[in-house]
C-alpha cells in the first residue's frame, strides 16, 4: 500500500488522534441511533490502539438537518462496544477537551463532541488551510500520531482529515486498510457489463459521480431509484412539477445534460407508489400529480432492473430505493438487494442504510464487498483521488524520506 498502517508506527504511550465517521441514522423525532454499524467498524482500530491513549473525533449530521446532533449517545454505544469505560466531553477545541486530552493515561478512550460544531469543520479546505485552521492549530500539538479511519467521508477534505495529516506523523486506520485493499482487488477482476444502482437523497455528490463512472467505463447502465431518479425523471419531464429540493433547476439541468450524453446509459422508474393516507398506492409514472409523494419504486420497475442486473458482470449498489424505513415502502430497497446477492456478478453494496437492510434479509454473506460508505466508495470507484487518501500517501512519503 501506498500508505502508513498501524503496524508502522510504536503506537505504546503515544496520544492518538483517531478520526472517524460515526454518522449514523437518527431517528428525527426521538434523536435515537437507529444503525450502529458504523460505530462497530471503529472498534478494531481502537483495540489495535490498546497501549495508546486514544481521542476518537467524529461528525453527526450537517448543520441545520434533523440529524445534527451531539455525540454522548455515541460515546454510550462505544463503550457498551468496547465493553470498557469511553470518556465524553461536551467540548472539540476548548480548554475543557485539551485538558481531558492532556490527562489522559494509557488505554484511556475519549471521545470529543460532534467536531461540526466547529464552523471550520463544515467548510472544505486545501490540505495547507486546512492545517492553518483553529482546530488544527490547537489540537494538533497535543497528539504524537494521526490515525485517519472515517472511509466514509474520504472524499471530504475537511480540516480534521486534511489538516492533521499535514502536521503529524499520520496513517490509515484498520477500516481504511482493509476498505482500500480489498476495493483495489475487486476492481482488478470487475468485469463488464458494468451495472450501478443508485439510490438515496445525495443528488450533488451523485451527478458528478455518475459522469466519471461512465467516462471510466464503470458504468454500462445506470438505474436510477429515490430522489436521483426522480431528478431524472423531472429532466425527462416524466414529472412535470417541481420537486421542492436544493439546488432543484441546477441538477435537474444536469441531469438533462448527462441523459443527451449518454442516452443509453440511464433507465428511470416505469411505475412508483405513493403515500397516500398512510397506504401504498402503486401508479404508472404518467400518472403522477403535483403533490404526489414517491416513496419506492412500482413492481414493473423492480422486474426491469432485476434483469438487467442479472445479466451484469459487477453490480454497484448505493442508496436506498425509496422511504426503507416505512415497512410497506420497503419494497423496492430490499428486492433490488435480493437481486444483487443472488446474481452472478462481482456485487458491492455501499452506504450505512443498505447496509442495515442486507443484514436484516441475512444476505451479507452473499456480497463481494459491503461498505459503509457512500459517496466516497462511488468517487473511489472512478478512480478519483479522494482527499483522505491522498493527504495519507502524502505524509507517507515525508515520514519515509
Amino acid at each position: 500500500m501506498k500508505v502508513l498502517t498501524l503496524d508502522d508506527f510504536d503506537l505504546k504511550d503515544k496520544t492518538v488522534f483517531l478520526r472517524v465517521d460515526m454518522n449514523c441514522p437518527i431517528d428525527s423525532e426521538t434523536l435515537e441511533i437507529t444503525g450502529t454499524k458504523r460505530i462497530e467498524e471503529v472498534i478494531e482500530t481502537i483495540q489495535s490502539l490498546k497501549e495508546s491513549k486514544v481521542v476518537v473525533a467524529s461528525h453527526q449530521g450537517r448543520v441545520g438537518n434533523k440529524d445534527y446532533t451531539r455525540m454522548d449517545k455515541h460515546a454510550k454505544v462505544l463503550e457498551k462496544l468496547l465493553n470498557k469505560k469511553v470518556k465524553y466531553i461536551e467540548d472539540v477545541i476548548g480548554i475543557a477537551a485539551q485538558n481531558e486530552i492532556k490527562n489522559l493515561k494509557n488505554g484511556e478512550v475519549l471521545l470529543l463532541d460532534n467536531l461540526r460544531l466547529c464552523a471550520e469543520e463544515n467548510y472544505e479546505f486545501s490540505p495547507e488551510a486546512a492545517s492553518k485552521t483553529i482546530m488544527v492549530s490547537r489540537l494538533a500539538k497535543l497528539f504524537d500520531l494521526c490515525v485517519l479511519d472515517s472511509f466514509p467521508s474520504a472524499h471530504r477534505s475537511h480540516p480534521s482529515i486534511v489538516g492533521f495529516p499535514q502536521i503529524l506523523p499520520s496513517c490509515a486506520g484498520r477500516l481504511t486498510e482493509r476498505e482500500v485493499r480489498n476495493l483495489d482487488e475487486i476492481m482488478t477482476v470487475a468485469k463488464a457489463p458494468h451495472v450501478i444502482v443508485l439510490g438515496g437523497s445525495k443528488v450533488q455528490d451523485r451527478l458528478e459521480a455518475i459522469q466519471l463512472l461512465i467516462q471510466n467505463g464503470r458504468a454500462d447502465h445506470v438505474l436510477l431509484t429515490g430522489v436521483i431518479g426522480n431528478v431524472f425523471m423531472r429532466a425527462q419531464a416524466r414529472i412535470k412539477f417541481p420537486l421542492g429540493i436544493e439546488r432543484e433547476e441546477e441538477v435537474v439541468a444536469k441531469a438533462h445534460f448527462l441523459i443527451g450524453e449518454y442516452p443509453d446509459v440511464f433507465s428511470t422508474p416505469v411505475d412508483i407508489a405513493i403515500d397516500k393516507d398512510g397506504e401504498r398506492v402503486e401508479m404508472d409514472v404518467r400518472e403522477i400529480s403535483k403533490g404526489d409523494k414517491i416513496y419506492d419504486l412500482g413492481p414493473k420497475t423492480l422486474d426491469f432492473y432485476s434483469k438487467l442486473i442479472a445479466g451484469a458482470g459487477t453490480v454497484f449498489i448505493s442508496g436506498p430505493a425509496g422511504f426503507f424505513e416505512k415497512e410497506n415502502f420497503s419494497f423496492g430497497t430490499k428486492g433490488l438487494l435480493e437481486t444483487v446477492a443472488n446474481s452472478m456478478a462481482t456485487t458491492i453494496v455501499s452506504g450505512g442504510h443498505l447496509n442495515s437492510v442486507l443484514k436484516s434479509l441475512g444476505l451479507t454473506d452473499k456480497i463481494n464487498h459491503v461498505s459503509t460508505a457512500g459517496g466516497a466508495l462511488v468517487l473511489y470507484l472512478t478512480g478519483e483521488r479522494l482527499p483522505m487518501i491522498k493527504a495519507l500517501e502524502e505524509a507517507a512519503i515525508r515520514h519515509r524520506s
